[in-house]
């Protein structure tokens, strides 16, 4: 099993990242609620690095790495961008920021996951997950 993927920046490459984290719900028999803040936070960090981080200059890649640590799911996603400050964002709840079409990426990684750390300026992403949470727990 893969425990790590490199893609070049180009937004199509969202197909392989998809293909990946199937085959770890496979792999790590994950639960229905567990695949779903998976997908959704995989996405959002490596659309944001993608377009963000490198500018889909396809040229540079995203890097994915799994591991396990206890019983959590360490996703990471690293870029080759010149980084950002998770704290300066918009809030997306703001009535103001409500209607944007983006800028809600962060958020919901925050959300969803059940450890965030933005490492190395912001090019760097590790998203934790914790394996034994049922749908019922709480967050």
């Amino acid at each position: 099993m893969k425990t790590f993927i490199t893609i070049k920046s180009e937004i199509e490459n969202i197909k392989v990242l998809e293909e990946f984290v199937d085959q770890l719900g496979v792999e790590y028999k994950i639960n229905e609620y567990l695949y779903g803040n998976l997908l959704v936070s995989a996405l959002e960090s490596v659309t944001n690095a993608i377009t963000h981080g490198n500018h889909c200059d396809p040229t540079k890649y995203v890097f994915i790495n799994t591991e396990i640590r206890d019983n959590f799911l360490l996703l990471s996603v690293k870029d080759e961008g010149l980084g950002f400050d998770p704290n300066s964002l918009p809030d997306p709840t703001d009535p103001d920021n409500v209607q944007k079409f983006s800028g809600r990426g962060v958020f919901l990684m925050r959300e969803l996951c059940d450890k965030v750390e933005f490492l190395e300026g912001g090019t760097l992403v590790n998203m934790y997950f914790d394996l034994t949470k049922k749908q019922d727990d709480e967050h």
